[in-house]
């Protein structure tokens, strides 16, 4: 039943089925196959979302999507700008910076690449920045976005391996900036290549007027990650906050938002949620078979007679698996799926679940950006109006820089973990 329950979820998904259906088809059929009493279907589906961790979930969507559509983006990358413009190639600067600040805020790849295109890219053209590089870089920069805390696959992860989010929130820190950090360097050898321009210079009282202006929307992931990590509130109830700042904010001191407007986004927010969380349920019935036949005990038994138990090997084959399914699986559905699987495998090597959470956040967030299912690209194709082709050219420079940090951040734990260690001391 194993092996049926596998290959009907691959047809469904190859016959090109919505995900949460396939997963929960194929696991009714497996039910319905083996006589398993049906009374135990919509009690999983239950259960599968019935943790108050998930609260975190529609929360942060909704935020990210009032972030995107509430000028507070619009300041923040105006404010970046007005700092590193001078550098020559300095808007594809500001536009990585700025997604490192705003992924801190959205938790979300798809709201940071929204966010930071929709401000920056006219600009990039107007200043003479190829728009196909300036897209690819915003795409790339938007897989920051679940890497930096908060971030809803940490939360999804931490749901299913029963870790605490907030160890894994404090994990994404330095993977995050290493992201960034070799988008930038990549960015800046290119605008000096190509020869792009540097900004006008402006004034100190024009760039303390945007900070000004921008000051509410900085004080959103201090807000955020302040009352995380000092334990003032949870990561579900830093979600509601969250809400309710970036509301305030966007209504009452922007006034970028009114009723109508504001009726659109929590409809969209409450759209994208229900479509995750119908997949964490019917994930969970998934997984319970899953466990029911062994597959995940399989999995692991032949990576690991495969690889000869060598844990750098299985960790290869573990990233290779995650990079794979980032291209072809939209990231929470993947992530629903491959933890329970992957599990038992890192449990066996004595790996620190912690930082195999952060590598699954990771391996799909540069899925995002990685064609064919690359959201991501997809929101920069949006707003540029550039095809998938044209962006996906000029990216795969960026998504291999970003594989570079993936490997390291893989095979060099203490770069995830030495933040969460100091903090909280045993992980």
């Amino acid at each position: 039943m194993g092996a049926v329950l596998v290959i009907s979820f691959l047809v469904m998904l190859v016959l090109g089925i919505p995900i949460a259906l396939s997963i929960g088809a194929s696991a009714l059929l497996v039910m319905i196959l083996s006589e398993m009493p049906l009374e135990a279907l919509p009690q999983t589906l239950f259960s599968g979302v019935n943790s108050f961790a998930l609260v975190a979930v529609p929360f942060f969507i909704l935020a990210g999507d009032i972030l995107a559509q509430g000028g507070i983006s619009e300041r923040i990358v105006a404010f970046a700008e007005a700092t590193l413009g001078r550098i020559r190639g300095g808007l594809s600067i500001v536009a990585i910076v700025a997604s490192m600040f705003i992924a801190a805020i959205s938790g979300s790849g798809a709201a940071t690449t929204a966010a930071v295109g929709s401000a920056l890219l006219p600009q990039l053209k107007s200043k003479g920045y190829d728009l196909d590089f300036s897209a690819a870089l915003v795409a790339s920069a938007g897989t920051i976005g679940v890497v930096i805390p908060p971030s809803v696959p940490m939360v999804l992860y931490a749901v299913i391996a029963g870790v605490p989010v907030s160890k894994l929130f404090m994990a994404g820190f330095v993977p995050g900036f290493l992201m960034g950090g070799i988008l930038i360097a990549y960015a800046l050898y290119v605008a000096r290549s190509r020869g792009y321009p540097a900004s006008e210079e402006i004034s100190f009282a024009a760039k303390m007027t945007l900070f000004l202006r921008a000051l509410w929307g900085i004080m959103t992931p201090l807000l955020i990650l302040g009352g995380i990590f000092s334990g003032y509130f949870t990561p579900s109830e830093a979600a509601a906050v969250a809400v309710v700042y970036s509301l305030f904010v966007a209504m009452f001191v922007y006034r970028a938002i009114d009723l109508k407007k504001l009726y659109t986004i929590v409809v969209n927010a409450g759209v994208t949620s229900s479509l995750i969380m119908f997949i964490i349920a019917t994930s969970k019935i998934f997984g319970w078979q899953l466990a029911f036949y062994r597959i995940p005990d399989k999995v692991a038994s032949t990576v690991l007679t495969l690889t000869g138990g060598m844990s750098a090997l299985v960790y290869l084959v573990i990233v290779v698996l995650i990079l794979i399914a980032g291209m072809f699986m939209e990231t929470a559905s993947a992530l629903i799926i491959l933890t329970p699987i992957f599990l038992p495998s890192i449990m066996k090597l004595g790996g620190n679940l912690i930082h195999f959470g952060l590598l699954m956040t990771v391996g799909l967030a540069i899925g995002m950006a990685t064609p064919p299912v690359a959201i991501d690209i997809y929101v920069a194709s949006a707003i540029t109006g550039l095809s998938l082709e044209e962006i996906s050219r000029p990216i795969i420079p960026m998504i291999i820089a970003l594989i570079l940090v993936f490997l390291l951040i893989t095979y060099l734990p203490a770069l995830s973990l030495s933040l969460p260690k100091l903090v909280y001391g045993v992980i």
